[in-house]
């Protein structure tokens, strides 16, 4: 190490701060390597995917701006990857797996590829990526069989092992991944985007260490840890103490859904929070048990929403902040539970957490949003197929997202939720790839949750199948159990999912347990739930409320009979004397005649056939 290096390696804040953007930099050009590469539209598109860069003992000390669900999906994968290989590694190496079980992983599609990055002979340093990939095997296409009762079920297990051993790729082992995925070009593409977003990432943190060396650079980790750990429980700190409950539910599984519920008890305790999961149903004979990687990883999301500060994206700030869940529960399931869609009961995590901290920091949690994106899934198979070959498969797991509920400001649409920075596939390149139209993509009108500041539209998407067959699987919720409002806020509008075939519409379960056979011209249309009010209704602007009439969020109808805004003429007039008569017989009734009068009208502007939506 030279001088000049020990003179760079200072712990002052200026010189802090430059590593920890430099770090952060490395992770961002990590996720644009994978994003300009990958070959599945899950990933290139829906930007279904996580990159971490990591210090010499594992721990994480940058994280892409990517996927908030992912924060704390790295750990316990480290620690398998230190305590296996250890200093034992080699130049060229790739580690992969996918594996909740034995390896730390959050279910079979996200596969990790973990590299060790050397400097002067010695691992000083890691780098990560997880990816979605689009077909892993298992008995449904998009290996995320709702039905699958066992992990057996859904696909290949791949416990921590090495993809490439000293610069030598495993070719036997991407052979037998191939032949178990339905798209093994996507498949193969992807897990080249992985390695070459592994390689920028050893680049970048070599720079590093060249420029600090290795001891100034191990200085400089440990500060930004600490400094992570400092902002973080200087913030919860100023958090009044306490205990704070919350409990929500998914509508459950099948043809008969029986609820699922979620219970959280949040303690703050001077600078320490400790989320305790502790009475939340048991583990379920189904794909959406959540592997304790995604309890962690929700549980850190949701403290940094609430404690509204930058904190550094590395491990120092996860160390004020406990998370306990019993095991056996379905946000802590023992092998060999199915929990390939577990990704709904993440987000239903973060709503029941988003709950809790609106009790700790009401000025700063907004109300309840769509509940996480749906998934719709459709597959074939066509005479050209995949790269050409006779009889390939064809395959979209599309996200619908998503709109947010109301807070300080209006709930937003057609954005992800916080949970979950991804994307909505473009309907042009959907078109051109798949035998799918897609007829509707947009709001729907009266279903934001009226409020103050109203919830978010709810988001519509309809496919039509255009070759002679496929199959349609659905993750899907909050139809029954709808985002719930928050200071007077009415809850936002339910999820529904119609499939319409010889011009009859069907209402599907929120989530089949088998998957649904299409046919040519067979209409599929999800409507997701919208988001949720925050505050009175009829407290809100009666211009906001002419404004939204205006730009056809609401109707006419929804302004007089739930906001009591009275709008005549050409030029929808605000009639001030008949409008403070009508909020005045307003009030007089109660929060479930609001929320009816709401439901009914966003009902009607589905233009779904009554007879298929029956009673919800």
């Amino acid at each position: 190490m030279t001088t000049q290096q020990a003179a760079s390696a200072g712990t002052d804040a200026i010189t802090l701060e430059i590593v920890k953007n430099a770090l952060g930099s490395i992770a961002d050009e990590m996720a644009l390597v994978v994003l300009r590469t990958a070959y599945s539209p899950i990933v290139r598109d829906s930007m279904d995917f996580s990159t971490a860069v990591f210090d010499r003992a594992g721990r994480v000390i940058a994280q892409g701006l990517t996927l908030p669900i992912h924060l704390g999906a790295f750990p316990a994968a480290m620690d398998n990857v230190v305590r296996r290989f250890g200093t034992a590694g080699k130049p060229g190496d790739i580690y992969i797996m996918n594996d909740p079980y034995t390896s730390g992983g959050m279910h079979l599609p996200d596969v990790y590829l973990i590299q060790p990055v050397f400097y002067e002979a010695r691992i000083e340093g890691y780098v990560a990526t997880i990816v979605h990939h689009a077909d892993i095997g298992g008995m449904a296409p998009g290996s995320m069989a709702i039905g699958a009762t066992e992990i057996y079920q859904e696909g290949l297990r791949i416990p921590l092992m090495k993809l490439s051993d000293a610069g030598a790729v495993n070719d036997a082992l991407v052979t037998l991944l191939e032949t178990n995925s339905r798209m093994p070009c996507q498949l193969r593409g992807d897990l080249r985007a992985q390695v070459a977003s592994c390689k920028a990432g050893e680049r970048g943190l070599v720079q590093l260490l060249d420029k600090y060396g290795t001891d100034g650079f191990g200085r400089l980790v440990e500060a930004l840890h600490d400094y992570a750990e400092r902002l973080t429980r200087q913030a919860i700190g100023t958090m009044p103490n306490g205990e704070y409950r919350y409990e929500d539910f998914i509508d459950g599984l099948g043809d008969t859904p029986v609820p699922i519920a979620f219970r959280v008890k949040v303690t703050v305790a001077g600078d320490t929070i400790r989320i305790d999961w502790t009475g939340t149903d048991a583990q379920v004979q189904g794909a959406i048990n959540g592997p304790f990687a995604t309890t962690q990883s929700v549980a850190y999301a949701a403290v940094r929403c609430a404690i509204g500060v930058d904190v550094p994206n590395c491990e120092g700030f996860s160390r004020p902040v406990q998370v306990y869940a019993e095991s056996g529960s379905i946000v802590n399931p023992v092998e060999p539970a199915a929990c390939a869609a577990r990704g709904i009961i993440a987000y239903r995590m973060f709503d029941v957490l988003q709950g809790a901290f609106a009790q700790i920091v009401p000025d700063t949690i907004p109300a309840l949003g769509e509940g996480g994106p749906s998934v719709v899934s459709i597959s074939g198979r066509n005479p050209d197929g995949e790269g050409g070959a006779r009889g390939g498969n064809w395959l979209i797991t599309d996200g619908v997202l998503g709109s947010w509920g109301g807070g300080r400001n209006d709930g937003c649409e057609g954005i992800a939720n916080p949970l979950g920075n991804l994307s909505n596939q473009p309907v042009e390149l959907i078109e051109a790839r798949l035998p799918l139209k897609i007829t509707e993509y947009g709001f729907v009108t009266d279903s934001g949750g009226a409020g103050r500041q109203r919830g978010g539209l709810a988001m519509r998407r309809a496919y039509e199948l255009r070759s002679d067959h496929a199959l349609l699987g659905l993750r899907s919720d909050r139809r029954a159990h709808r985002p719930s409002g928050s200071h007077g806020g009415l809850s936002g509008s339910p999820s529904l999912n119609l499939l319409t075939r010889d011009g009859r519409s069907t209402l599907l379960p929120t989530m089949p347990s088998t998957v649904t056979a299409l046919l040519k011209g067979d209409r599929f249309c999800h409507i997701a739930a919208g988001g949720a009010g925050h505050g009175d209704p009829l407290m809100r602007s009666p211009r906001a409320v002419r404004e939204d009439l205006l730009d056809d969020r609401i109707t006419e109808q929804m302004a007089r009979e739930v906001y009591g805004v009275v709008l005549e003429g050409a030029g929808r007039d605000i009639d001030a004397r008949r409008t403070a008569e009508v909020r005045e017989r307003l009030q007089t009734l109660s929060g479930q005649e609001r929320v009816g009068k709401q439901e009914a009208l966003f009902l009607q502007s589905t233009g779904a056939d009554a007879a298929a939506i029956g009673k919800l």
